[in-house]
């Protein structure tokens, strides 16, 4: 019989237990924008402008803890993915345009994760030809034949690959008081080169398609209102982890190659490049790093397609259900990994423009879906006692519109 002493401790556990039951949305949506195009965007941020633009960076975070906080409330509040409650409230066509924006950004951006693949085993000597076929069968097999939490745990652990990032940072020394000014004093060259970049990170940051997966996954997972407080701090440390990870990635970048005046077109021209600068170890740690974030996401991205596409038809979709339960669910998982394989593996593929005008795609699509989102978020209909109240309203226009902005500036100088 437990005393009067012991019952703090047993509710201590008891919330503990409550936390590590609900993890898994937060962490693997924010850790997953950590991918090979995000990885590309920043290491070339941090080569070309040093730590000037660490502040894009911060806000970009800021943006994710905000939206990734509003699409697993949305899930738990309504029990429906993004794209059902797209259809639900604003009817067939709007939904349909929804559907499509987010298909196109997802496409785009699952043949950057195997251009990242394909881009880090090149580093070790293995041909594309060879990795993106065996990435592909690998996280079909994980992904479709796993149950729900077996396959969590597994992305999860497969997500600690990432410290190689912090290492390869601390490796090198960064600058920390120029750091501390990049991240707080907002500068930027008025020109098209960094304006692309400054949209690039937005885009690789808060991707349409992270946003999406959090909400269906929050449902898939069975999450309930009494979850909220755990899950939003499943969301604060995915979205923090994500800026410390991306933080590291350009100080490595801003103090060796940047400082050395050396220009990179991806992350693998960076890993290459840090060896004769920072050692052999950090070179290392970049590109396995690299692989370990490009099979995470490969395996995440099919998925949020599958969640969407279920989702907008009415057909039943998540991870437990089996192919002749689901099979609209599984078809759509195997045909977006296997079409990405097909686009990365064309001869003549251009992959570095391919890894960072994704995410450029990505904030462009991005801004209807976040209008959506506030719209949705607002509307006590859908919403019932979990609307967004004004104050929260606001900070979603004014990130909105700052990359709205952003968006608008790249579109009006032209990306030729």
């Amino acid at each position: 019989m437990a005393t009067l002493d012991d019952r703090p401790r047993t509710a201590r556990r008891a919330r503990l237990a409550t936390l590590v039951a609900v993890v898994g949305p937060g962490l693997l949506a924010g850790l997953s924008d950590d991918d090979p195009a995000g990885i590309t965007t920043y290491s070339v941020l941090g080569a070309d402008y040093g730590y000037q633009l660490l502040w894009v960076l911060l806000l970009s975070t800021i943006a994710l803890v905000l939206f990734h906080d509003l699409a697993a409330r949305m899930g738990v509040a309504t029990g429906q993915g993004l794209l059902g409650l797209v259809r639900d409230r604003y009817g067939v066509r709007t939904g349909g345009l929804a559907l499509v924006v987010l298909v196109a950004a997802n496409l785009g951006t699952a043949c950057a994760e195997l251009a990242g693949v394909a881009a880090g085993f090149e580093l070790f000597g293995v041909s594309r030809y060879v990795s993106v076929p065996i990435a592909v069968v690998l996280v079909s097999v994980l992904v479709l034949r796993g149950r729900f939490h077996r396959v969590e745990h597994l992305l999860m652990a497969l997500a600690a690959v990432f410290l190689a990032y912090v290492a390869a940072g601390l490796v090198v020394g960064p600058d920390w008081g120029r750091a501390t000014r990049g991240l707080l004093l907002p500068t930027a060259p008025l020109d098209r080169d960094a304006l692309l970049v400054v949209v690039a990170t937005v885009g690789t940051t808060l991707a349409p398609w992270g946003l999406s997966f959090i909400q269906s996954y929050a449902v898939d997972k069975k999450l309930t209102p009494e979850d909220l407080p755990y899950e939003r701090a499943d969301v604060v440390t995915g979205s923090v982890l994500t800026g410390v990870i991306g933080f590291f990635v350009v100080v490595t970048c801003a103090e060796t190659l940047h400082a050395e005046g050396v220009g990179i077109a991806s992350a693998a021209d960076a890993a290459r490049a840090l060896e004769p600068l920072a050692g052999r170890f950090a070179g290392l740690l970049f590109g396995v790093g690299l692989i370990g974030a490009a099979f995470l996401a490969a395996a995440v991205l099919p998925l949020s397609t599958a969640y969407s596409v279920c989702e907008f038809t009415g057909h039943e979709g998540a991870l437990d259900d089996g192919f002749r339960r689901a099979p609209l669910f599984y078809s759509t998982f195997v045909l977006v990994a296997g079409a990405a394989a097909v686009g990365v593996l064309l001869p003549g593929v251009p992959l570095v423009p391919l890894l960072v005008l994704t995410q450029v795609l990505n904030a462009v699509l991005l801004v209807p879906l976040l209008v959506l989102m506030y719209l949705l978020s607002r509307d006590d209909d859908v919403m019932g006692g979990h609307a967004a109240p004004r104050a929260a309203g606001a900070v979603y226009l004014a990130t909105i519109g700052f990359i709205t902005l952003c968006v608008t500036a790249l579109l009006v100088l032209g990306l030729t």
